[in-house]
């Protein structure tokens, strides 16, 4: 086994003993059974949230918490000065991230499809709307993990950012029954774009406007986090 591999067999381990990453697991699903009995195949609104909503709490929450305590800790320092560098740490870790998310959303919609009964949307388009969604809420992520001190300032910022976000997505109540004002400010926050997109892919109409603010914060936050992120 090369180094890589087992750095990525040490960090899954790490990962699963990680409470953060059940409660991104539990809670989306948790709210999803909750309400779900009301749930028909033509509903647009649940199951995007709950999609949302686990996206959102490994971007915002998991993903900085993790990178920035191993800075605090050291480890990144450490791992410089070994034939693991400290940038094969971090491509891991993303990518754990990211498996751990497509493990949050295919439970979700085996769930919500399978024994909910909620409509399954096209593979591809959804695919495309998760890949743009998580690289949104991930580039934020890392963004707090660049400017965060610690670990507990991140999992802070992570905390403060995700509610209202959340609100302003959506995700707190239907985007329709929010002031107008709000609403409109909230489609252009990564997560209003994400469930509007969500929204739109179960409604069968995509629009290209949530795919492009996605992206646009996608590329541009990830460019600032690397301006700013320290090793040590």
């Amino acid at each position: 086994m090369n180094t890589l591999a087992k750095l990525a067999t040490v960090e899954t381990k790490l990962l699963v003993r990680e409470p953060g990453a059940v409660f991104s697991l539990l809670i989306p699903l948790f709210i999803l059974v909750v309400f779900g009995g009301a749930i028909t195949e033509g509903d647009t609104v649940l199951l995007p949230m709950a999609v949302t909503m686990a996206i959102g709490l490994v971007g915002l929450y998991l993903l900085p918490t993790t990178l920035a305590t191993y800075r605090e800790r050291g480890v990144l320092r450490r791992l410089s000065v070994t034939p693991v560098r400290p940038g094969s740490l971090l491509a891991v870790q993303l990518l754990l991230q990211l498996v751990l998310t497509v493990l949050a959303v295919s439970l979700l919609l085996g769930v919500g499809i399978g024994v909910l009964g909620a409509r399954a949307p096209g593979a591809l388009v959804l695919a495309a709307v998760f890949l743009c969604g998580t690289g949104a809420m991930f580039s934020v992520g890392l963004l707090i993990a660049a400017l965060a001190s610690n670990g507990r300032s991140a999992n802070g910022f992570g905390v403060l950012l995700f509610f209202p976000l959340a609100y302003l997505g959506g995700l707190m109540q239907p985007a329709d029954r929010m002031p107008d004002i709000l609403a409109l400010v909230g489609g252009y926050t990564p997560m209003g774009a994400l469930r509007q997109s969500l929204h739109d892919v179960w409604s069968g109409v995509p629009a290209p406007l949530p795919l492009v603010v996605m992206a646009v914060y996608a590329v541009g936050l990830s460019l600032v986090a690397a301006r700013f992120f320290r090793w040590e």
